[in-house]
């Protein structure tokens, strides 16, 4: 339960306090439960949702209003996170727009400052604006291609997975630097708590699953699609961690932030093209 209300402290708005002195071990194995505080933000996100479609949409249509909602659901992602993995997103695109000198070394350790840098620059700034048209664009899509019964289902795992996918990164990475929550989690990241958070997404996919198939019959098909966008989303973090070894040195706290926000657009992509056929 203490690192569950850690992990909820670190990655929520949620007001959470832990009581006593907090352990290098206890912020590491909060990794675990990333996916439950997942859950906890994808209940936020549907129940908002099935709110606004009640505002917004009429019995009959959704069309001319849709982008309202498709706003409003990106705007309650951002905010129930803090935009922290926004900021580690921005991070990660200023870094990776320091101009190389050829010189490696001197290369990866430009971009770690760079990363350090509390300023946003017009690198850092695209790649939010672009983050979020894509969201966009891909939550239009998937309003309007339905069902609303597996369009719910989507918006709920959509952050279970997100979260989840920083768990292998973080078991797979080796720490880019020295310093800082990032390396807490790297340093202390194993086999373990990546079964157990792989175990809990699951139970959380299931568990949802269960919820569709009370007015839906194919919940046994859609166990075997998600299934396979976790494998994706697994892979997608997997090749993150290596372009970001070979990027600069390894991971961060705010790589870990912009493969979060990434595995969103990859699973809201995958969603779109799974409902479109």
């Amino acid at each position: 339960m203490r690192r569950l209300l850690i992990a909820l402290q670190f990655l929520t708005i949620i007001p959470v306090k832990v009581k006593g002195d907090i352990r290098e071990d206890d912020i590491a194995g909060s990794s675990m439960f990333f996916p439950v505080v997942g859950g906890f933000q994808g209940l936020i996100v549907l129940f908002f949702t099935m709110f606004l479609i009640r505002v917004f949409c009429s019995v009959t249509a959704c069309h001319d209003t849709i982008e309202i909602v498709s706003v409003l659901v990106i705007m309650i992602l951002i905010i129930t996170n803090k935009g922290l993995h926004l900021d580690g997103l921005a991070d990660t695109f200023d870094a990776l727009g320091v101009s190389s000198t050829g010189n490696e070394a001197l290369d990866r350790e430009k971009r770690l400052s760079a990363m350090k840098d509390s300023r946003i620059g017009s690198i850092g700034a695209t790649g939010i604006v672009f983050t979020i048209l894509i969201k966009f664009v891909l939550l239009n899509a998937l309003f309007l291609t339905g069902p609303w019964s597996t369009v719910y289902l989507l918006l709920f795992i959509m952050p279970v997975l997100s979260k989840w996918a920083m768990v292998p990164a973080l078991y797979h990475g080796a720490s880019a630097r020295q310093d800082g929550i990032g390396r807490i989690f790297v340093d202390h990241a194993t086999l373990k708590q990546l079964v157990i958070s792989t175990i809990l997404a699951m139970v959380l996919i299931v568990a949802a699953l269960c919820a569709y198939s009370i007015t839906n019959s194919d919940s046994a098909t859609k166990l075997l699609l998600l299934s396979i966008m976790l494998i994706i989303i697994y892979g997608f973090s997997f090749m993150s961690v290596k372009c970001c070894k070979k990027i600069f040195g390894g991971i961060t706290g705010d790589t870990l932030g912009a493969i979060s926000e990434l595995s969103e657009v990859v699973f809201l992509i995958a969603g779109v093209l799974w409902l479109r056929h």
